[in-house]
This record gives C-alpha cells, sequence and structure tokens, in this order.
C-alpha cells in the first residue's frame, strides 16, 4: 500500500510518497503550478506509476479552525482529485507544517535558494508522515 502526501501551496506543490508497508514518508518532488489541470495530471501519473490507494492533502486552515480561500482552493482540488482518480483523500490539517520545516532547514543552515527548492516537498513529507503516524496510533 502506497499512500501520496501533498502540499499544495499557490506556486508549487510539494508531492512525497509512503514507502510500501506505508510507515514511512519520503519527500518525492515539487511540481510547479502552471495550472490547476497540470497539478493534477502530474498527480495522477505519480499516483498510477507507484500503485497508490490513498491521498493524503494538507490543508491550511485559519489559525481559529475556519476556512481561508487558501483552504477553499486546496479543498476544491480535493474533490478534483476524487473525481479524477477514485483514490480515497484525506483531508489532513496542516496549519503550520510549512513553517515547521522552513524552522528546521534555517536551524540547518541551509540557504534561502536551496530551502525554496525542497521546502514544498519536505512539508509534504511533514504531513503524510503525521497522517501515518496518526493511524499506527489512532486515538
Amino acid at each position: 500500500m502506497r499512500i501520496i502526501g501533498l502540499d499544495v501551496g499557490e506556486k508549487r506543490t510539494g508531492v512525497a510518497i509512503s514507502d510500501e508497508s506505508a510507515l514511512i514518508a519520503q519527500p518525492l518532488k515539487v511540481i510547479e503550478r502552471k495550472s490547476g489541470e497540470k497539478v493534477i495530471e502530474e498527480i495522477l501519473k505519480i499516483a498510477d506509476s507507484y500503485g497508490a490507494d490513498e491521498i493524503v492533502i494538507g490543508v491550511p486552515y485559519n489559525m481559529d479552525g475556519s476556512v481561508g480561500k487558501a483552504a477553499r482552493g486546496v479543498l476544491k482540488l480535493a474533490s478534483l482529485l476524487k473525481e479524477k482518480t477514485g483514490l480515497k483523500i484525506i483531508e489532513w490539517d496542516e496549519r503550520l507544517s510549512t513553517v515547521a520545516i522552513e524552522k528546521v532547514l534555517i536551524s540547518a543552515d541551509v540557504s534561502r535558494k536551496k530551502r525554496k527548492g525542497v521546502v514544498d516537498k519536505l512539508a509534504a513529507a511533514y504531513i503524510l508522515q503525521g497522517y501515518l503516524e496518526a493511524r499506527k496510533n489512532p486515538i
């Protein structure tokens, strides 16, 4: 079983993939966002090539838990992915995931230029790993 993790942004979408046992998330790639359809096409290719069963998509809710503009866009993409792939789509609260990854990279003294190229796929892995951990240890 493979699970895809997504960190959707305005300019880029980070993609992560789980190992076959769905225990460990690993960053995979960054999709430059030219159009929503292009992003969906690329995700479909990845899902097909890895035999993914589920997609976890990080939803950037506002800090008070409300749904803002960014979250609405991600939820729309989640709906389109469900329609186009037929896969199970899990909406995962990802508040501050990118901020957490940025802090780790800054503390590791990674340059701003290098951070820009990896932060999105690392955030996707962070989101996916959170979901995988929750599956292992349900409350």
